[in-house]
């Protein structure tokens, strides 16, 4: 017997996708946060900071963009019922 094209299927499938996808937000924001984090150290800890092409692209700006991914993701609200 074939469970294929169910609606409760269908709704299940679509309610495990909406958290992964929330997951996946959520593991980015962290991975955000630790690349600012890192660069942030290696300013105090480096006499004069890294060098001026790892603040322009990996820095902060990586770090930030990486988080607003991440929320934009983690922020998705449940799909609604058609």
């Amino acid at each position: 017997m074939m469970t294929k094209n169910l609606p409760h299927d269908d709704a299940a499938e679509s309610y495990r996708r909406h958290r992964r996808l929330i997951r996946t937000g959520q593991v980015l924001m962290i991975v955000g946060v630790l690349v600012a984090l890192s660069h942030w150290i290696a300013h105090i800890t480096i006499n004069g900071g890294p060098p001026v092409i790892q603040d322009l692209l990996i820095g902060y700006p990586t770090g930030g963009g990486i988080i607003v991914l991440g929320a934009i993701l983690a922020g998705r609200t449940m799909p609604k019922k058609r």
